[in-house]
């Protein structure tokens, strides 16, 4: 679990460089500005690990094919 809790102070330490650059701006859309900032680069490293095999990439993603294939789509993700 290590790799987690390092995965979470990434994020922290992103979030804090994104709400300095704002420079007291109001920030918008977080959430989904974050989750699109991970959501692509975590699929697409983990379609790579399996050799592009999107059941196992499902599996271990814990979702259904199905939504992988729709976020591939989604990413612009062959």
């Amino acid at each position: 679990m290590g790799g987690s809790s390092k995965l979470g102070e990434s994020v922290k330490e992103s979030l804090e460089d994104y709400f300095t650059y704002l420079e007291g701006e109001q920030p918008h859309a977080i959430y989904d500005m974050v989750l699109a900032c991970v959501e692509k680069p975590m699929l697409e490293y983990i379609l790579n690990k399996v050799g592009g095999n999107q059941s196992k990439a499902a599996e271990i993603l814990g979702i259904n094919r199905n939504t992988l294939r729709k976020k591939m789509a989604t990413h612009n993700i062959d």
